[in-house]
């Protein structure tokens, strides 16, 4: 804690709940419970006392990254025509944190140990809009066209802060802010208590913003041992909290694409009765019912034997079963890719023509150019979902998405992991046209169409026994070889 700032605001008005007396009106509270372990203060700071905010906090805490748009407009507007009205027109700023001490003069010391799960809980549209208009002051119009998010506002702010501080006695506005903190710091119980309380407040303040599941489950530490495992750059692509990418970058991956592809292993696990609790996916759900695999996958997460709390509400994972299907999960997005981007060559090497269905584009400028019906041609080449790698066909992915699921026939149990059978990607590139092949059947009693063939069990079973048959061969060879 010997790095953590000690941030001072001081409210204009402040009221404590419960006080005292609050406490003596509700005799049905137990001391200890005390309204849930929670003390509230609520009350006005003025715009220039939230500068120690904005100098120390960051928004990791608000389970919405903070982004330009109509909201912040709305707040830089109001601030700028009707200050006197901005309190009364906005819900404000919730701050929450388990280390503070109240001062004189309406002031409270705050240490925001953990950013994670303590700082802005609510509001983060709120201190971006105000950064922004306080900027303004000290900015030019220009500059601060290029302010979207709130990391690109700090770095500003930061950069211009010797200005700031010039302008500061302007912002006489003020501004809404409820402080939550334990009822009784020095009690480990009550601490514990409040710490654990903060993220179903937090989720529950943003429910007018749609705060999704996958975003509560990001801040409950769910997803951390998937992102430690998946390449840095991969990593990078996902969006793991709701608001934190740029519309103006490249399409992101969504975390529920990532929590469909884990259930493949997963389901593996649940096979072999190596999960603490009988719980699975349909195959077809990987493709057509994302939310009820994330749903499944936070199940799966809460059971006491998959994981923990550590540290207030953060969960750590601690069964080696999970883990073990977390490592084969870090390859699947790339072997996803990997069959999308080949199928096509290793389906058509068998004397067929993937391109002749019309569900199917390809990417060929100059045989476009001259092409009477261009209908069958793309004009931007297509590129893979997670890896964004180019390709020279662009389907739905509905067509393969059985094929993805057949990897589970090159997955074994090893102890209580779940583990790759044999290199998967030296599999595909051997074997893909073989596989290719047999799965023409599939394609053909579908006819094609990618929802009849993803939501079919059926055809997903195939694809499992086609990797499990094709395995089986390829362990014989290999033997062969040996002797």
């Amino acid at each position: 804690m010997t790095d953590t700032p000690k941030i001072i605001i001081r409210f204009a008005l402040v009221a404590e709940q419960p006080n005292a007396r609050d406490e003596e009106r509700l005799s049905h509270v137990s001391a200890e419970n005390s309204i849930a372990g929670i003390k509230r203060y609520t009350g006005f700071v003025r715009g220039r006392d939230l500068y120690p905010l904005f100098d120390h906090l960051s928004l990791e805490a608000n389970p919405r990254a903070a982004k330009t748009g109509a909201v912040t407009e709305a707040i830089i507007d109001s601030l700028v025509s009707t200050p006197e009205l901005f309190p009364f027109k906005t819900k404000g700023i919730l701050l929450g944190t388990s280390m503070y001490e109240p001062l004189q003069r309406n002031r409270f010391q705050l240490v925001f140990e953990d950013p994670a799960s303590e700082g802005v809980l609510d509001g983060g549209h709120n201190m971006l809009g105000i950064g922004i208009h306080m900027l303004s002051h000290v900015v030019e119009r220009r500059e601060l066209a290029g302010v979207s998010r709130w990391d690109e506002m700090k770095d500003l702010w930061l950069e211009r802060r010797s200005e700031l501080e010039e302008v500061r006695d302007r912002f006489d506005f003020l501004v809404p802010v409820e402080l939550l903190v334990p009822s009784d710091t020095e009690d480990a119980n009550s601490v514990q208590q409040f710490e654990m309380s903060v993220l179903e407040i937090c989720a529950a303040r943003n429910n007018n913003a749609q705060l999704t599941q996958e975003t509560k489950s990001n801040k409950l530490g769910f997803y951390t041992e998937i992102r430690e495992r998946l390449d840095p750059d991969l990593a990078a692509r996902v969006e793991w909290k709701s608001n934190e990418w740029e519309s103006s970058e490249a399409r992101p991956i969504k975390v529920r694409d990532l929590l469909a592809l884990a259930w493949i292993p997963l389901n593996k696990a649940n096979e072999e009765q190596l999960l603490p609790l009988d719980i699975s996916v349909t195959p077809q759900n990987i493709y057509r019912n994302k939310g009820e695999c994330s749903k499944q996958f936070d199940k799966l997460m809460l059971n006491p034997q998959i994981s923990e709390p550590r540290d207030g509400p953060t969960h750590e994972l601690i069964n080696d079963t999970v883990a073990s299907c977390f490592d084969i999960l870090a390859n699947l997005p790339k072997l996803y890719d990997k069959i999308y981007a080949q199928f096509p060559e290793a389906y058509n090497s068998n004397g067929f023509r993937f391109g002749a269905n019309p569900i199917v584009k390809i990417y060929d400028p100059a045989r476009r150019e001259q092409a009477k019906d261009k209908t069958a041609y793309v004009a931007t080449q297509p590129r893979t979902p997670f890896t964004d790698r180019p390709v020279t066909y662009r389907y739905p992915d509905g067509l393969i998405m059985p094929l993805v699921y057949g990897l589970k026939g090159l997955m074994t149990i090893d102890g209580n992991s779940v583990v790759w059978a044999t290199d998967p990607f030296e599999f595909l590139d051997a074997y893909l046209p073989d596989i290719a092949g047999a799965y023409r059947l599939v394609l053909d009693m579908a006819r094609f169409d990618p929802q009849k063939l993803s939501k079919n069990q059926a055809s997903h079973e195939f694809a499992v026994g086609e990797f499990e048959k094709v395995l089986i061969k390829h362990k014989a060879k290999r033997r062969a070889a040996l002797v």
